[in-house]
């Protein structure tokens, strides 16, 4: 049941990486803009270009602009839309891109004008002429000649078939990736065509019976052009120039999401290494009329973005309510530029009833939206936002699966250091971290300071920079946390080099005896006694590492161990005081007072457990009681 739970747990707290039409980037006012572009254009050819880089958001503004147009069409409006979306880097590889988008339109134009039941002819006319000029391409011969269905001589009755079938508008597209290639292998002539024809007038035609179908439908086609900057450099030009064959026609309108740099560089491999880059940039201008950039995003996007992920996710909100705190934080952000500040207490002021573990993780985007917004290499970037929430999400998940102690604060902010600064940096911080007996980063403790004292710190080399200034003004403060379960869980940068690997044959022996067997602790004492120091402590260390996932501290078996290590040295024994004042007070059961009284150090741990409000009575009893019984000693 556990181990299923977990699955559980990891999947529900994971994102898809993936498109969506509900507006969680502050993009609805970009789309509709695009969206009444197109309907004021009330048929009329326009091409929108969405540019902007890698993950920024661009399949969420095509989605947005969609919804957008069914949205926004006035009731009184004729017009109907036909979408098609087509994903080019789908098609990478197992087909040609330009010939599979122009596939893609004639069936969805065939499906409409079955449904209309008009414009039947007009569009089986416009299929056969995309199927001949899959044909030619595969065959490698001239569209012109295929065109009048005039097969090569000498070639089998199957594929003279295929070529019947073509011309007559029949075949299929798996018929004609059937024959191409025997078509390009058999390298015969051509017979003579009756009529003069020419590849330009053959592509006309192609444009005037792609028009003519739509016209004959009574629809304006819009076609959502998406990940282009994921394909390579000959397919998303592919794409463009299948783009280009039916470009600024009647009733047509295109939305191509692209980087712009992606197409700079696509285009300039395409043409031999093209040095202009005024050509390079006119290649892509001269398709678009409407170029729209990609909003970016400020921290209040940011923080509102993550903090709209963690609701959606929450298992604990039905979809009215996430519904409620979606609309409310999508409205404050477009009223973000009159002072409105979309934050944690913007959010909990819509809804004053959140869970406790929704509210710690809307803190921690709080927390986290300044520097995901300035920070290198996530600069705002939506994808990576998500991406870097998924690992923090799985680290969770292995954290709780391997019951290793860890606060998610604190793995959050150890994250976001791993993943923007240099990886010389980041494995200096965990060899240190592993260094210290307690796995404290305690070198961090003056620049810390340092920052929140409004001071300079001075940075080494490597770490002098505005973002690691930022990370050390971040809460939670890491000088005084063992960073060593955090490092244990993540380790995909740097390794948890611990001083086990060290250990002398004796001292792993005896780790491997306490840990399996603690209440036989007592017997091991004086072979414990003779160990290094540097090897107490660490034995001390993996103790205490055990202990802290307890929950109830009343004699748990772990603390044998832990007292017959403080029994050796009275640093041990402050190390042990100091480890059971910082356990939850109120996971302190009566029954852990008689354990550990009598020892030198207990009673800087009942002085604090005394002055707790949330020790409960009965421990505060017992501890009173050992004080009436030690006066009556002296």
């Amino acid at each position: 049941m556990s181990e299923q739970r977990t699955r559980i747990e990891v999947h529900e707290a994971v994102w898809s990486d993936s498109e969506t039409d509900r507006d969680l980037l502050n993009f609805q006012g970009v789309a509709d803009t695009v969206a009444e572009f197109i309907l004021q254009a009330h048929g009329a050819p326009i091409s929108v270009g969405v540019s902007g880089a890698w993950g920024v958001g661009k399949s969420t503004m095509i989605q947005l602009t969609r919804a957008a147009l069914d949205e926004k069409r006035p009731a009184d409006d004729p017009t109907e839309f036909v979408f098609v979306e087509f994903n080019a880097w789908l098609y990478q590889g197992y087909d040609d891109a330009r010939a599979a988008l122009l596939d893609v339109i004639a069936a969805k134009l065939e499906a409409a004008a079955e449904e209309r039941k008009s414009g039947t002819d007009k569009v089986k006319d416009f299929m056969r002429r995309v199927r001949w000029l899959r044909l030619a391409k595969l065959a490698a011969l001239p569209a012109a000649a295929l065109a009048l269905g005039i097969p090569p001589m000498g070639l089998g009755g199957e594929i003279a078939d295929v070529v019947r079938d073509v011309r007559d508008g029949t075949a299929d597209g798996e018929q004609i990736e059937g024959v191409g290639g025997a078509l390009a292998a058999a390298g015969a002539g051509l017979l003579k065509p009756a009529l003069a024809t020419s590849p330009p007038k053959e592509i006309q035609a192609l444009r005037d019976s792609f028009e003519e179908a739509l016209e004959a439908i009574g629809v304006t086609l819009v076609v959502l052009i998406d990940d282009l900057d994921r394909c390579l450099p000959e397919t998303a030009i592919s794409t463009l120039e299948a783009i280009r064959l039916l470009l600024f026609l009647q009733n047509t309108a295109f939305v191509i999401a692209a980087d712009d740099e992606m197409i700079k560089r696509a285009v300039k491999k395409h043409f031999g290494g093209l040095d202009d880059d005024e050509l390079v940039t006119n290649y892509f201008d001269k398709l678009i009329q409407v170029p729209i950039k990609v909003p970016a995003l400020g921290i209040q996007e940011v923080r509102a973005y993550m903090m709209m992920l963690f609701i959606d996710n929450s298992t604990d909100l039905d979809t009215a309510r996430k519904d409620v705190l979606r609309t409310a934080i999508a409205a404050g952000l477009r009223k973000s530029w009159t002072g409105v500040r979309v934050d944690y207490a913007f959010v909990t002021q819509v809804d004053d009833l959140l869970p406790a573990a929704l509210l710690t993780r809307l803190e921690t985007a709080q927390r986290l939206a300044p520097l995901m917004t300035g920070a290198t290499h996530i600069v705002g970037n939506p994808r990576l936002i998500k991406r870097f929430l998924n690992a923090l999400s799985i680290r969770m998940s292995i954290a709780r699966a391997q019951g290793v102690d860890v606060d998610e604060a604190v793995l959050a902010k150890l994250l976001l250091f791993e993943r923007v600064v240099e990886p010389t940096v980041f494995v200096e911080l965990a060899t240190k971290v592993n260094e210290e007996a307690e796995g404290r980063p305690v070198f961090l403790g003056l620049w810390e300071a340092a920052v929140n004292s409004g001071a300079e710190p001075e940075l080494p080399k490597g770490w002098d920079t505005e973002f690691v200034r930022d990370w050390l003004g971040l809460e939670p403060q890491l000088a005084s946390i063992d960073l060593r379960g955090a490092l244990y869980v993540g380790r995909e940068q740097a390794p948890l080099v611990t001083g086990s690997d060290k250990l002398s044959a004796a001292a792993a022996e005896l780790l491997t005896a306490l840990t399996e067997h603690p209440r036989e602790s007592v017997r091991l004492k004086d072979r414990l006694a003779d160990l290094p120091a540097t090897e107490q402590g660490f034995v001390l260390d993996r103790m205490f590492a055990i202990a802290r996932p307890v929950q109830s501290w009343g004699t748990p078996e772990i603390l044998e161990a832990c007292l017959t290590m403080a029994s050796i040295d009275a640093a041990w024994g402050q190390k042990l005081a100091r480890f059971l004042i910082e356990r939850p007070h109120s996971q302190i059961s009566a029954s852990l007072v008689p354990k550990i009284a009598g020892h030198e150090w207990s009673s800087m741990v009942f002085d604090t457990w005394k002055d707790s409000e949330d020790i409960k009575a009965p421990v505060k009893r017992a501890i009173a009681e050992r004080s009436s019984i030690g006066n009556i000693a002296k």
